[in-house]
This record gives C-alpha cells, structure tokens and sequence, in this order.
C-alpha cells in the first residue's frame, strides 16, 4: 500500500535578519545598562540596515534556484523584523506574484513577560527572586510571569505542525521566524528531548538568516519521514560577503 504524504515535501526554517533591538541589546549588555533602550514595542522593532542586506543576500540565494524548487509558501511570524525578511525573499522568487506570504501568530518570538527588554543585570537587579527561579527550574520550564517558557512556545508550534499536514503536504514551505521558535521546531521535528536542544542552545545563538531545511522521505515511517539537511546554513550570505551575525532577541537575556 502506498504511503501517504502528509508533510511538505521541502521547509526551511530560517531566523530573521538583524533587527535594532539586537544592536540595541549588544550595547547594553556591554555598558551593563538595566533596561535595553529602544522606541518601538517589540513587535514593531524593524531590521538593522545589516539586517536588510542580509535578507536580500539570502532571498537571491533562494531566487537563484530552478523555480521547481523554489519555496512556494512563506509563513512567518507577524514581528516586522520577521515580516520584513520574508518580504525581501519573496520578491526575489521567479513565482514571487503566486507565492504566497501568510502571517502566522503562532511563530512570534517567545514572550518575556515582565522581563522584556531587561539585560540579565536588569533581571538581577529588579527581580533577584526570579532570577534564582529560572536558575533552579531551568530555562526550557521557566515562565516568567505575564511571559511563556520554552514548552508554551512548543504547544504552539505542535499545532502549527498540524496545519502544515493539513495544508501543505507535497509542498515546499518557507518559516521565518526568531531564535527561540526555530530552536523549538527543532526539537519538534528532530524529536529532541529537552537535554538535547538546550545543549544545542548552549553551544550559541543560531545566525541571522540562517537556513535549516527539512525533506520528505516517502520511504521512512511518517513520525520521522522529514529529514534534516541544513543546520544553520550560512552559505547564502558568505557567498555574497554579507556579515554574519548572531545576536540573541532584544529580550531574550544571556544564556545560563
């Protein structure tokens, strides 16, 4: 009997371009400086000019493919960093007209809560408690309140996985999306455990625009048919001699 194809043929999953929070959080991370000083609420916090350039070196990357593999669907969080890099791919795909760029709230970054836009000295100073918290619990189980832990973030993407199933199967998918949602559909799709990501996590912060890529493979059982290809990929913007950065999220603190 023949399998069944019930995951997208082809996804990428691709963190955004450098934004200025990023910027702004090196800064003040490096001054020692509580409180990350940016206008514009987080959803709003636009690409970094580095960040742009980045987008369009790995939106050429994509549109150099033969159009038969180019992706034919972008989902992407509705942060404008995340917006911002999908759009400057799509513009540069052969089918841009017919490929579709659909905003999707469940891959917004891992929210902060009460933390967002602290340093870790902010977090320190202002809520030592919380602090000696996250230490104890550990960063995939800890919430911060008003904010999500790593699991609230995964049962989010666990039903963004099922629409891709539903909907997408036998297609070519892009995801753009932040550090800690593409950690989580990592762990999703590879069938991490929580050891596993967190050291992956540990070891630094995934690049701007950055590709890992999944395939189908009709031969293997469904629960494992998608199969990793690219980790971090970074050949799109060394190619173009567009800077590499790995900056973590505006709020998303040093690791542990």
């Amino acid at each position: 009997m023949e399998k069944k194809q019930i995951w997208p043929q082809m996804l990428w999953v691709v963190r955004h371009g450098q934004s200025a929070g990023n910027v702004a959080r090196d800064a003040a991370e490096a001054a020692k400086i509580p409180l990350i000083d940016v206008k514009w609420r987080d959803i709003d916090t636009p690409l970094s000019e580095l960040g742009k350039q980045q987008a369009f070196a790995l939106g050429s990357w994509f549109g150099a493919m033969p159009a038969s593999e180019q992706p034919e669907v972008i989902l992407c969080s509705p942060y404008i960093r995340a917006y911002d890099t999908g759009q400057a791919i799509a513009t540069q795909l052969e089918r841009n007209n017919a490929a579709l760029l659909r905003v999707d709230e469940r891959l917004r970054e891992k929210e902060f809560g009460i933390l967002d836009r602290l340093t870790t000295f902010g977090i320190k100073e202002k809520y030592p408690e919380l602090s000696e918290q996250r230490r104890q619990v550990g960063k995939f189980y800890f919430r911060p309140p008003g904010g999500e832990s790593w699991c609230d973030v995964i049962l989010r993407l666990r039903s963004l996985l099922e629409m891709l199933s539903r909907e997408y199967a036998g297609r070519r998918v892009l995801i753009v999306a932040h550090q800690v949602t593409v950690n989580c559909m990592r762990y999703l799709l590879e069938s991490m455990d929580e050891a596993t990501i967190l050291a992956i996590d540990k070891q630094g912060d995934i690049p701007n625009c950055s590709v890992t890529s999944y395939r189908f493979d009709v031969g293997i059982e469904p629960d494992h048919a998608v199969q990793p290809e690219l980790v971090s990929f970074l050949v799109p913007l060394e190619r173009s001699g567009t800077d590499v950065t790995n900056e973590p999220d505006i709020q998303a603190g040093s690791k542990p």
